[in-house]
């Protein structure tokens, strides 16, 4: 390419001059190309080491005058034929013009303008493009593509320098991490390292120091383990490979292949070095944990945060923090911890203006919100720019939410004055039901008139009233009356300010009236449910009456969810839980409906209304605990090893004994999916789920050390799993809330006593006390970095278990080992995945359906599956193997919908590995009958299908017409209803029974199909090390089967002369078996009868005087007497199959040359027969030939018998193909397979 003119000193250093002339020189760089010798390493290692652009381009063009010392490069490129273009163009367009200049200094001038105008011309459409990444960036880009030959779609995030450590020898070398893929590569004195891993295939990323290793970071994949250190900046290399590898699991788990955000604002500086993919992963951290910190919705994107101070009433003191603002939030959080958080929606502001400056308190700026808050920011750095983004903001707040938002937040009026809120006492159910408000019509609260939208259950089923006015009661009053005095001071709803003494609240239990508007806050529920008006009205009518697996499922759990509670033992409160679970199984499909969602929604409509509890269940499955409720609880098992790993920290005695009874996976399930809902007494049970709402998952963790901590002495006696059950479970039923006021609610968990000892009651809320006080050191954020560890070992864990699950499926039909298999499925599993991230225009990369058994998950098309069948293959056929790899595709593809699944696709390879001979051939003979052998790809396609649909009805396609028949149903079922199991299980049973096809059940083989089994056998046998013999043996058994042909046709022609006219007619007479007399061999062959509807005359073409013993030799080998001449069928198929003449020529002359064989062919070719037939011109509709025949010729040739007898190690095949993988250029290989699929 041409480059912007730089100053070159020393041209010969490093560089070998190979054309020059008066103004130009062209040269190569040493070590390049051929030979080189110990400059050629050095300077290769130098080029490495030091990530010198005359790796991507070793060639280049200086421009040079006569009495300068001083060089200009003007020129790369990256070939020879790309430099002499270049070169080529100089010479023919400038030499001429510069040889008039007298001025040296003007030819120089003359040239740079020249160049410039030439880059500019070639920029002038890729401008918007070029300005994405930097220069030298796009430079290391195409460095990676040359380097590990990746395709155009394969995107560099970032490149460092490092060490890769092979044994104990660092290799310094460079790092290349793209969106899919690991890469290194080192260049030192000849000794070339080339790693290529993909982040589906890690399981492990630690960064850690040893003795050996400084500082290090170790990727694990199943196979080895790799170690890279030496990095300027060790820590962002780290969280950028976490982040990758993190994408590529979620990947694995729900298909979402990475998609680049294109809407990534530019920076306001050019950053150097740093691509647009690198800024746009390094926002999407920033914006994760912006989200998480603050429980923001999941689209909510940061625009940027800065420094300032927060002015705060409660305690008269300006706290130093950040200040966050976004599309529809500006959020504070202070440095010191938890002393202060505040989130305020902009859809809340009302004004946003800078106050005056003043040495106590500079460039401050006041916020006010519609419920009377005023906020006060300072110390903000860039204030001007700041106030003019949020309003632009606030321009793009849509009016139609500001306008409804005053009467939505009626507890945010802190105002005495206001509307609305001095009629209302605390207590009042009104005042904890926003909704009623957004509803505008006045709430009744008799059971009979409320609908359950208006209110949480249990004011509706409220019992026992005596509990109000005792001791318990008044204790609930003073708890109200706590939060009272908090909001006057604190500000109520969503702009209130956050502190430790919020939490200290929190832990002291919520009072039941405020309990519905917390949890909203909290989790952040409530923004989702203000900026949706009727979304959860819309997707109750949109899921009424409709049904599927999920409703079905709902359906059976409804009457398990709390049967205890009076609220769930009529149809109000079933009706309400059935709708809020429908409608969140009809907003996200990819959960749809899990067990333990029940137990815990059921909980939610107690204390909020129908649509709350709906955003609360949103936010708890899609934020909170993200991944819980999918069909393998993957969210659940990351929090589980978390637990494990704090329990080694925290409890390393219990850790060990735990591990050994392996009781923390099967408790840890049940507490963490329904937040100890169904493992602990209701009205103790639900102060955790205060907690969990104000601290996350955190509390959850911490709880659970708690509670294994109390029992430790108890369970390091313990002697097996049984007896820790007990202990635990006897310990948590007896966990009591003696300050609630709801009367108890007997708990269905099986009680456990041993002897005559009453049980120990704990205390609730010192349970939680106790948690702070041992445990309150967990943080937030080391609990993600946990996580992100945990979901490696997790999701590579349940990969492996499918891995095995598959394998154990379909192992008991299949010819291969289990070890085969493996390897078999990992290949077939990591073409699919390649679709997702190369292929985005391919069928299987559509999202894959996480509720179909494992078998179903992944499905690859006809381009994925050539590209597979071409590298694993025992019969390779040359240029003619993608149309036999689409034949056996059509073969294995029962459903007709263009994709296959891994049994399919084993059972087709099992076919050509396994069996003896006859299962061999036919696998093959099928291959060339329909569906397999398409109709196009013969010659006359008309006779081929009216041949196969009119005349052949054999046991096969009788059969297969009942399977038709009895299969459409099934279809349509399927179609309407892709979960429904029953389907599947229909399917399973269906493949269990015995289905022994003999060869008899084979339909017989038209003319046509025969030509096209023999193109097929000649390719096959090419580049074989015995090809002539093959060719002998196979020009042999051609002649002898077209023979045979004959003279079955001369059988089944005599009734056809008598029944000429049923075409309806579909019997088949069987004729006795005989002798073939023209065979050499004794074979029986059973000969069926074809009717035919009309005779074919055979023609007589003239003979063609070009006509050559070759010809005649070719017709012998491939076609025979009594089929007419095939030139024109051979000439047609060249087009489509460019092996097919070529294939016949060379049997002809290159490979039998031997006058016997050919005297031989020609002369069994002859006889019994006119050379009229032979050189006729159409295709013989009456001839056949049956799989049995087929076989026994070929069972008369040792060499055929050899060849497909051989075995073929295919785990031998897959290894070099992983090794080959890399080796095609990042062009060819990205053109094969986007034009396959």
């Amino acid at each position: 390419m041409w480059l912007g003119p730089e100053e070159v000193l020393l041209a010969g250093a490093l560089w070998v001059t190979e054309r020059a002339n008066p103004f130009f020189l062209l040269q190569r760089r040493r070590g390049h190309g051929k030979g080189g010798g110990l400059t050629g390493l050095l300077v290769g290692t130098l080029d490495v080491v030091l990530d010198s652009s005359a790796r991507v381009a070793p060639y280049r063009i200086l421009h040079q005058t006569q009495d300068s010392q001083v060089y200009w490069a003007v020129a790369c490129g990256s070939s020879r034929k790309e430099i002499t273009k270049h070169w080529e163009w100089l010479e023919n367009n400038l030499l001429q013009t510069l040889s008039i200049f007298d001025n040296e200094e003007d030819i120089t001038t003359f040239v740079k303008g020249k160049i410039h105008g030439i880059i500019a011309e070639e920029n002038k459409n890729e401008q918007p493009q070029s300005e994405e990444d930097p220069g030298k960036f796009k430079e290391a880009e195409l460095k990676m593509r040359k380097q590990f030959g990746m395709p155009e779609v394969e995107k560099l995030v970032n490149y460092y320098s490092c060490s890769y450590w092979k044994g104990r020898v660092p290799r310094q070398g460079w790092l290349y991490l793209t969106v899919n893929h690991l890469c290194f590569y080192s260049f030192l004195l000849g000794k070339e390292v080339t790693l290529v891993i993909q982040w589906v295939d890690v399981t492990q990323l630690e960064k850690n120091a040893t003795l050996l290793f400084p500082e290090c970071i170790k990727v694990s994949t199943r196979d080895n383990e790799l170690y890279f250190s030496m990095f300027l900046n060790i820590n962002e290399t780290f969280k950028l490979m976490e982040q990758l590898a993190n994408i590529a699991m979620r990947q694995l788990l729900d298909n979402e292949s990475f998609l680049q955000d294109k809407s990534l604002p530019k920076p306001r500086k050019p950053l150097k070095n740093i691509s647009a993919l690198k800024r746009d992963l390094d926002a999407r951290a920033k914006n994760e944990c912006y989200r998480a910190t603050f429980r923001l919705p999941k689209d909510e994107c940061l625009d940027g945060h800065t420094d300032c101070t927060l002015w705060t009433p409660f305690n008269k003191m300006h706290i130093p923090g950040q200040m966050f603002v976004s599309n529809n939030y500006i959020c504070f959080a202070s440095k010191a911890g938890e002393a202060c958080h505040l989130i305020i929606p902009l859809r809340e502001v009302t004004i946003v203006e800078k106050a005056d400056s003043s040495s106590v308190l500079p460039s401050p700026l006041s916020i006010s919100t519609k419920s009377k808050m005023t906020f006060f920011f300072a110390n903000l750095k860039d204030r001007d720019f700041l106030v003019q983004r949020i309003s632009d903001f606030l321009q793009r707040t849509p009016s139609k939410k500001l306008c409804c938002s005053d009467k939505e937040w009626k507890w945010n009026l802190a105002d005495p004055g206001c509307e609305e809120v001095p009629e209302l006492p605390s207590n009042s159910p009104l005042a904890i039901s926003p909704t009623a408000a957004l509803s505008n019509r006045p709430v009744s609260f008799s059971a009979g008139e409320v609908p359950t939208a208006s209110q949480g259950l249990l004011k509706l089923f409220r019992r026992n009233s005596e509990e109000l006015l005792g001791p318990k009661g008044a204790k609930e009053k003073m708890k109200e009356e706590s939060w009272n005095i908090h909001f006057f001071e604190y500000g109520r709803g969503m702009c209130m300010y956050r502190t430790a003494k919020t939490r200290e609240l929190v832990q002291k239990g919520i009072p039941e009236n405020l309990r519905g508007e917390l949890w909203l806050l909290f989790s952040g529920a409530w923004n989702e449910m203000v900026t949706h008006p009727g979304y959860y009205a819309d997707l109750v009518e949109k899921s009424m009456g409709k049904y599927n697996l999920a409703t079905e499922e709902i359906e059976r759990d409804l009457h398990r969810s709390m049967p205890e509670h009076p609220a769930f033992q009529n149809e109000l409160g079933i009706a309400a839980l059935r709708r809020v679970l429908t409608a969140y199984a009809f907003r996200n499909p990819t959960i749809g409906y899990c067990q333990a969602m029940n137990i815990v929604t059921s909980v939610l409509l107690l204390y909020c209304n129908e649509e709350e509890a709906f955003w609360l269940l949103v936010a708890l499955c899609e934020r909170m605990l993200p991944d819980y409720y999918n069909t393998r609880v993957v969210g659940a098992l990351v929090d589980q090893g978390i637990f494990e790993e704090l329990t080694r920290e925290y409890l390393p005695q219990l850790s060990e004994k735990m591990q050994d009874l392996g009781v923390i996976s099967t408790i840890s399930l049940s507490w963490f999916l329904t937040l100890f809902l169904s493992v602990m007494p209701f009205e103790s049970a639900v102060v955790i789920v205060d907690c969990f709402f104000y601290e996350g998952i955190k509390f959850i963790l911490q709880l659970s050390l708690a509670i294994l901590d109390a029992n430790m002495e108890k369970l390091l006696q313990c002697c097996d799993e049984g007896e820790a059950m007990t202990i635990l479970g006897r310990y948590l039923d007896n966990v009591v809330n003696r300050q609630s006021v709801s009367p108890p609610i007997p708990h269905l968990h099986a009680l456990l006593t041993s002897g005559d000892d009453p049980p120990l009651e704990i205390d609730i809320f010192e349970l939680i006390k106790t948690s702070y006080e041992k445990f309150s050191n967990l943080k937030a954020d080391d609990i993600e970095q946990m996580r992100f560890k945990q979901r490696l070992k997790v999701i590579q864990s349940l990969e492996d278990t499918a891995k095995k699950s598959v394998v154990r499926a379909v192992s008991g039909d299949i010819g291969f080992s289990i070890e085969e298999l493996e390897e078999l499925y990992v290949v077939f599993k990591a073409k699919y995945l390649m679709s997702c991230y190369w292929g985005n225009n391919r069928a299987a990369a559509a999202r894959r359906d996480q509720s179909l058994p494992y078998l179903e998950q992944y499905r690859i098309d006809l381009g994925q599956f050539q590209e597979l069948f071409i590298t694993l293959t025992p019969w390779a056929c040359g240029a003619h193997t993608p149309v036999l790899a689409a034949r056996l595709f059509r073969l294995l593809d029962e459903n007709r919908d263009s994709l296959i699944n891994f049994k399919e696709f084993v059972t087709g390879m099992s076919g050509m590995y396994h069996g003896d001979l006859t299962e061999k051939l036919k696998v093959l003979y099928k291959l060339h009958l329909p569906p397999a052998l398409n109709p196009e790809e013969t010659e006359s396609a008309l006779e081929a299908t009216s041949y196969f649909t009119e005349d052949v009805t054999t046991e096969e396609t009788q059969e297969e017409k009942g399977r038709r028949n009895e299969n459409g149903p099934e279809k349509e079922e399927k179609g309407t209803s892709p979960q429904d199991y029953r389907y599947y299980l229909r399917m399973w049973a269906k493949e269990k029974e015995s289905k022994k096809e003999t060869i008899k059940d084979l339909p017989k083989m038209s003319q046509e199909q025969f030509i096209e089994l023999c193109k097929t056998l000649y390719n096959m046998f090419s580049e074989d090390p015995v090809e002539q013999e093959l060719y002998h043996a196979i020009a042999t058994v051609a002649s002898l089967l077209l023979r045979i042909g004959e003279v079955g046709k001369k059988f089944s022609n005599r009734p056809m002369r008598k029944s000429e006219d049923c075409k309806g007619n579909n019997s088949q007479d069987p004729v006795s078996e005989e002798e073939s007399p023209t065979s050499e061999q004794s074979q029986n062959s059973a000969v069926e009868q074809q009717p035919q509807a009309d005779q074919k005359e055979k023609t007589c073409g003239d003979a063609q005087p070009e006509k050559t013993q070759q010809e005649n030799q070719t017709l012998g080998d491939g076609s025979g007497e009594g089929q007419g001449s095939p030139l024109q069928l051979l000439s047609d198929d060249e087009t489509k199959d460019d092996m097919s003449m070529s294939s016949y020529s060379m049997v002809s002359t290159g490979s039998l040359q031997c006058e016997d064989i050919a005297d031989d062919t020609v002369l069994v070719g002859c006889e019994g027969s006119s050379s009229a037939a032979r050189y006729g011109s159409t295709i013989d509709s009456d001839w056949s030939i049956s799989f049995e025949q087929i076989l026994a010729s070929m069972l008369t040739e040792t060499a055929l018998v050899n060849y497909f007898e051989k075995k073929v190690n295919i785990l031998q095949k897959i290894k070099d193909q992983k090794k080959v993988e890399r080796q095609f250029s990042s062009s060819s290989d990205y053109e094969l397979s986007s034009v396959s699929g």
